[in-house]
């Protein structure tokens, strides 16, 4: 009688209790920083967050902080449809996470995770009349998925909260439940990454990243109303295809089958980065490889991150 093995989950990185981090204005260690146990976002999901990738550059001895100011002015933006304010400028906020990654003196890919929360001790589901709070932390961080052999992706059974119900352009840590939702669900059906339908059935995007697809000379990604994220780094892609590979993007829907007659397929984003998608519900994409335009993307985005390109030495921030 065979007996299956599983193999051990990876180790996941988490922050040192000495990490340097920001909280509610002031410099501090992690092991200081305490939420208490009604706070308001744990249990209702009232908060909105960012995720800031660094990368190492070890040639140049130098780690460069990607777009940051994007991501603060988005951060406002999912605020504002919470009724929360954050306190500070984006200039301020850049600074701040330049601090916390000079102080914890990273010299590896680091992921910067900025959060506005509803700190208020008191149960009761509402929005307005509550205190807020925020915290920057860093933590090391290599790659979210698979973005060399490219990864295998299932339709999953879950569907997008519409922003009807859930805005998804704003990053709410509530409404990642679904998300979370449609990644166990494929990782568990032995896939790496689930691909979210819209109610209508549209394809709308990853557990927690954006689509391209390329078929018949043009690369496609879901419009805006197909209640995706408004991808920081999709705006990247978008602008690389068209400048770097001479190539058009439409925004348009796209159906599920069209997933399985594409040449090229890829999910973007600051955790994901450039993910070459080779299978989708186990059919091929292409020849099952990673694609040709889709390799070239990595190439180009991975010299701009590590600050390779002078081209695209505006996307980076050195932070030593």
């Amino acid at each position: 009688m065979s007996v299956e093995v599983k193999k051990a989950a990876p180790k996941k990185p988490a922050p040192h209790p000495n990490t340097w981090v920001f909280h509610d204005g002031e410099f501090g260690r992690y092991h200081d920083v305490k939420l208490g146990l009604m706070t308001h976002a744990l249990h209702y999901g009232t908060g909105v967050f960012e995720g800031i990738r660094a990368y190492w550059n070890a040639k140049q001895e130098q780690l460069f902080l990607l777009e940051p100011a994007l991501h603060y002015e988005r951060m406002r933006r999912s605020a504002n449809v919470m009724r929360m304010t954050l306190p500070y400028s984006t200039e301020e906020l850049v600074n701040f996470t330049l601090d916390v990654l000079r102080r914890n003196q990273f010299k590896s890919d680091v992921y910067v995770r900025p959060l506005l929360y509803t700190s208020s001790e008191e149960i009761g589901v509402r929005l307005h009349n509550l205190e807020h709070s925020f915290f920057i932390y860093a933590i090391p961080f290599g790659n979210y998925v698979e973005v060399e052999s490219g990864i295998r992706c299932m339709v999953s059974t879950w569907r997008r909260v519409p922003d009807q119900s859930l805005p998804a352009r704003a990053k709410i840590t509530g409404s990642y439940a679904q998300s979370a939702l449609a990644k166990s669900e494929a990782v568990e059906s032995g896939f790496d990454e689930a691909i979210v339908l819209t109610v209508d059935g549209h394809v709308s995007e990853g557990s927690a990243e954006n689509l391209f697809m390329f078929k018949d000379g043009t690369f496609v990604t879901p419009p805006v109303t197909d209640d995706i994220l408004e991808g920081v780094t999709r705006t990247l892609i978008m602008n690389l295809i068209k400048d770097e590979l001479g190539m058009p993007v439409v925004e348009r829907s796209i159906d599920r089958t069209e997933l399985y007659t594409c040449e090229e397929l890829l999910l973007c984003g600051t955790g994901a980065q450039v993910a070459p998608v080779v299978e989708v519900d186990r059919r091929s994409v292409g020849n099952g490889k990673v694609g040709e335009f889709t390799q070239e993307l990595q190439n180009i985005y991975f010299g701009a991150v590590r600050g390779e390109s002078k081209k695209y030495k505006d996307w980076t921030i050195p932070v030593y």
